[in-house]
């Protein structure tokens, strides 16, 4: 733990020296839980961005992107739910006067007995070798057992205060786990309180006749508006889904994790709108299909696992987060959802427009509130219903951490030296080939410079002659760059270059005229968007 410990503070110290993220207003001591993205980070967080922004609406014929705006109509807040019920469960400490958000507290301590079991089993499987039957194990040892059956005992008391609001119980769970402050140590708490999360602000030009109106909380309120704007002018027909990214405004009670919980950061969200009836089936589709998205990364399949949501929001019938191991555990990285017809339904309600699709050839089961306005012979002639969704949404700013987390690697080579290496996906890396003279005289710099105009209209170049080349490359590897170019006097004499390996560090002798083909070929997105389908 400590080792992660260490490397997630080795991974802030990276971002910000080699122009990844810079704590947000850091001149005038910063702005907390907010951070601006630098020259390396805009790069790869676009380029994140496009991956997934193809893989929805290029790889999908029925799948379109639109970019709403982040101001929308009060009553959408109202009708989405988010008004009344967009809270969390905050709670403080009386003696550090520290907040927290109790379910994270809760969450926490189950974490810990999770942990004794997983350290049990750990020692179980040392001490009996290949012949450990692991599920046996956690089934018969009286250890382990009592450890689930008080992890079972927590969740189930968990869920059922989530559900009835209930919390003087969630106080009473934070008191019986004895969970303690991280600051003072004490479990002297105060009672727990709901805290709505959304920023409010004025619309109009005069405060006093300004109406209140929010900072988007996600994305997805956007799509659902529009859904018929889509779907009539696209003439779609379902199912078929409607992707966006955008910003997204949270005031969180306790933002931490670096950039894995801030109060302004970026969602990737698609609502795919079905045949009521049909949720379970393009439900497990999606998860399915997004857990693709992941493993294209080519990272190990044991970094990612699909956590069931114990509570499930207002508006859903099944959810599931996939979640990635980060340096401070697993958490939540994509949530997928079945959001039924609840958001459609409610804007049909609250804005008294229309939002029904037309089906001639549904027969099967009807919105049960469609159903109250319809009579028999209405559903014969009319095969009309609100279609239900289901919900991919991925935080951009977690799947960047989750990206650079596994990709940043320290390592000691042969000669005894060390080095920075990020192990990126060559077609997510900011810079994917950079070009060195080897000295700066003697027409080098400019044989440089030719192929610089070469590749960059294809891709992002730099071109650097400062210092020896072993401290560029140093700095390259430092940031991902897949590919360093070097021109000597040899190029001058037979047009070759020598390209070198990120990874492997290996080089190769190579002709200019088949260096733009090697790179392409290299960093392709389409070799990554194949592994999908």
């Amino acid at each position: 733990m400590a080792n992660q410990e260490d490397h997630f503070k080795n991974l802030i110290s990276h971002c910000k020296e080699y122009g990844f993220i810079f704590q947000s207003s850091e001149i005038y001591d910063g702005l907390s839980a907010v951070y601006d993205y630098g020259q390396n980070g805009a790069e790869l967080k676009n380029n994140i961005r496009t991956f997934w922004y193809k893989a929805m609406t290029q790889l999908n014929e029925n799948i379109v992107g639109i970019d709403a705006a982040i101001f929308m109509h009060p009553t959408t807040w109202k009708a989405s739910g988010h008004v009344d019920a967009f809270s969390d469960p905050l709670i403080d400490n009386k003696d550090s006067k520290k907040r927290y958000r109790a379910d994270q507290l809760i969450e926490g301590a189950v974490e810990k007995i999770e942990e004794k079991i997983n350290k049990e089993v750990e020692k179980a499987a040392k001490r009996f070798g290949e012949t450990f039957d692991a599920a046996m194990f956690r089934s018969t040892n009286a250890r382990v057992v009592e450890y689930q059956q008080k992890i079972d005992a927590v969740n189930a008391r968990f869920k059922k205060a989530q559900e009835e609001n209930d919390m003087e119980e969630l106080r009473q769970i934070i008191i019986d786990l004895e969970i303690a402050c991280e600051v003072s140590g004490s479990r002297n708490w105060t009672e727990v309180r709901q805290f709505n999360l959304m920023f409010s602000t004025q619309l109009g030009a005069v405060a006093g006749d300004a109406s209140t109106i929010y900072l988007r909380p996600e994305t997805a309120q956007g799509i659902f508006v529009n859904y018929l704007n889509v779907q009539k002018t696209g003439r779609m027909k379902i199912p078929f889904g409607i992707a966006q990214t955008g910003k997204a405004f949270r005031n969180e009670i306790v933002a931490r994790q670096f950039i894995f919980r801030m109060r302004e950061f970026e969602q990737m969200e698609m609502q795919f709108f079905i045949r009521p009836g049909t949720q379970t089936e393009w439900y497990n589709h999606w998860k399915e299909t997004r857990m693709k998205w992941h493993r294209a990364l080519g990272f190990p399949e044991t970094k990612y696992r699909f956590h069931d949501h114990l509570k499930l929001a207002h508006y859903a019938d099944a959810a599931c987060d996939i979640e990635f191991e980060f340096p401070f555990g697993f958490k939540e990285l994509e949530g997928i959802h079945s959001r039924t017809d609840f958001d459609l339904r409610n804007h049909e309600a609250f804005s008294g427009k229309k939002l029904q699709y037309f089906d001639p050839d549904y027969t099967g089961p009807q919105n049960s509130e469609l159903r109250k306005t319809q009579t028999d012979d209405d559903w014969k002639d009319n095969h009309s219903y609100i279609p239900y969704v289901i919900e991919t949404s991925i935080g951009l700013d977690r799947m960047f951490l989750a990206i650079l987390s596994h990709s940043l690697k320290e390592e000691k080579l042969d000669d005894g030296s060390e080095r920075a290496v990020l192990n990126l996906p060559p077609f997510l890396a900011p810079v994917k080939a950079a070009v060195f003279p080897l000295m700066s005289k003697d027409g080098l710099p400019e044989k440089a410079r030719e192929i610089m105009d070469l590749l960059k209209y294809d891709h992002n170049c730099v071109y650097e002659e400062k210092d020896n080349i072993g401290k560029r490359y140093r700095r390259q590897d430092a940031i991902g760059t897949p590919y360093c170019i070097t021109v000597d006097h040899q190029t001058l004499e037979d047009n070759t270059v020598t390209i070198r390996e990120r990874d492997s560090m290996q080089q190769e002798r190579v002709s200019i005229d088949k260096l733009a083909a090697i790179i392409d070929e290299r960093v392709s997105l389409k070799s990554a968007l194949k592994r999908i389908v």
